[in-house]
């Protein structure tokens, strides 16, 4: 192994890719691929992958990535088309009537995407959440507002072993649903404390629009489309998972449910293929860092305990939370709730920390500023910290 100062030159490289993104993150695809092509490069003349050398342990590595890599792009594709069904649907025009007034009108749209995104992929939370806000505020959506719609989708996610991919791993690994359930003790208080000053946020910068006037009627076809290929991909997601597991890790199978349902509902309403390029764009830049972050010589990680959870969510913002997570899951020791909602949670402190992060600034590019996200958005570093001390006092440290 290569290092340079006594660290592993695989580090030194990623660090490089994450700050080039972080000071030139208007050009945040070319810079992820240039970091990527230099860590492929280091691994090719340098390393050994899977006990292989060269081009053959790239491909054997690859081989081993694939199925997470296509979910990912099939997942966040087709999660984009389906925000788009949501917003032509006319639904969100609705909403206004049956939302309370000023900023709590804000944070119950927050909590509606924490609610989908316990029986939904927080990708797809994320992106109807967008879809939502970008209808009731008149377009101008506060940055602040948008980390706090990441926040809640991936608090949302946390406690539910369909709502995450994180904790879809340790369901496949054999960590029972009710180890995860606890995370909410922490997700509904980080979500609080997110959410309300988020909503203050955007009700300064533009207040829920309640608009005079006749609406245009709901197209129910539209949100038949939506309950039927949210349906799939939660039944997909639970048959997959619990009658065959194996095959998680042989076929993209959640993501081709997602794309199979809306090909087969085309002829009743056409997606809109022109978000397709971008949302391709958005994805191609998250499976970069995915891929770069799985080359990463992480042997170890510190003694199971509750600090070294803590201080997983921090590193998660920057460092991909799937092979955190899978990591974990072999050195074991954990205490899974506490684990899912740091690695879940603590990815929304950058935009580029989660996939929901990564989809949402896809509709919002404003987002695509790590300064931004941090100025706009520092309630989500508090609300972290606050829903993990809440966990800990009221529940405890218990591994499994």
């Amino acid at each position: 192994m290569v290092r340079i100062a006594g660290i592993p030159a695989e580090f030194i490289l990623f660090g490089a890719t994450l700050l080039g993104i972080a000071i030139f993150h208007r050009h945040s695809l070319a810079v992820a691929l240039a970091g990527l092509a230099l860590i492929l490069v280091h691994y090719i003349r340098c390393a050994c992958v899977r006990g292989a050398s060269g081009f053959a342990g790239l491909w054997s590595h690859l081989l081993a990535e694939w199925v997470m890599l296509a979910n990912l792009l099939l997942l966040l594709t087709g999660f984009a088309l389906l925000a788009r069904h949501f917003e032509k649907s006319n639904v969100p025009a609705a909403l206004p009537a049956f939302l309370p007034e000023g900023w709590k009108g804000g944070f119950a749209l927050l909590a509606m995407v924490f609610v989908l995104s316990a029986f939904l992929d927080n990708i797809a939370a994320a992106l109807i959440g967008g879809a939502m806000a970008h209808q009731l505020f008149n377009g101008r959506v506060h940055v602040g507002y948008l980390v706090a719609i990441v926040a809640a989708a991936n608090a949302g996610g946390a406690g539910s072993v369909v709502g995450d991919t994180t904790t879809t791993m340790m369901w496949i690994s054999g960590v029972h649903p009710r180890e995860v359930l606890h995370a909410y003790a922490a997700a509904i208080v980080a979500l609080v404390v997110c959410g309300v000053p988020a909503s203050l946020q955007q009700q300064r910068h533009s207040p829920l629009a309640r608009q005079a006037g006749e609406r245009a009627p709901v197209d129910r076809v539209r949100v038949g489309i939506i309950i039927a290929m949210l349906g799939i991909a939660v039944a997909a997601n639970v048959w997959v998972n619990w009658r065959h597991p194996q095959w998680s890790s042989r076929f993209p199978v959640i993501g081709m449910a997602v794309w199979l349902a809306l090909l087969a509902s085309a002829p009743l309403r056409r997606p809109d293929w022109a978000v397709l390029p971008a949302a391709f764009k958005g994805s191609v830049f998250l499976l970069a860092l995915v891929l770069a972050a799985s080359f990463m010589p992480v042997e170890a990680l510190p003694a199971a305990a509750w600090q070294t959870a803590l201080g997983l969510g921090f590193v998660s913002a920057v460092f991909d939370n799937i092979p955190l997570t899978a990591l974990a899951l072999k050195q074991g020791g954990y205490d899974w709730g506490a684990l899912a909602y740091a690695v879940g949670f603590g990815g929304s402190m950058l935009w580029f920390g989660s996939s929901a992060g990564v989809a949402l600034t896809n509709q919002f590019p404003e987002g695509k500023s790590v300064w931004a996200w941090l100025r706009a958005g520092w309630h989500v570093i508090l609300a972290y910290v606050a829903g993990f001390a809440v966990l800990m006092a009221t529940l405890g440290w218990h591994p499994r």
